[in-house]
């Protein structure tokens, strides 16, 4: 099961570097972002598109090797209440 849950998660990566790429070569035209009174320099928007999916991915990564930390912290901590010595009462 768990390599048929490997194989899924592969195919939807795939599935969307597929459609970063054809997004990427459909879409040359340079671009700025506009926020307030900043604008960034003209990029093309494939380019843009592909920097900020990297960003979400890294940053999903990160969340969830934090979160996968925190929950082993308090895994370890109900073990390690669960067996105390009797001889320290």
């Amino acid at each position: 099961m768990k390599n048929f849950v490997n194989l899924l998660i592969a195919v939807i990566i795939a599935v969307w570097v597929l459609a970063i790429a054809l997004i990427s070569v459909q879409n040359a035209t340079p671009i700025s972002l506009r926020f307030l009174f900043f604008q960034s320099i003209q990029v093309p928007f494939g380019l843009m598109l592909a920097f900020w999916v990297a960003v979400g991915l890294v940053g999903v990564a990160v969340l969830r090797l934090i979160l996968s930390l925190g929950e082993s912290q308090s895994v370890l901590d109900e073990e390690a209440e669960f067996f105390i010595d009797d001889e320290d009462f």
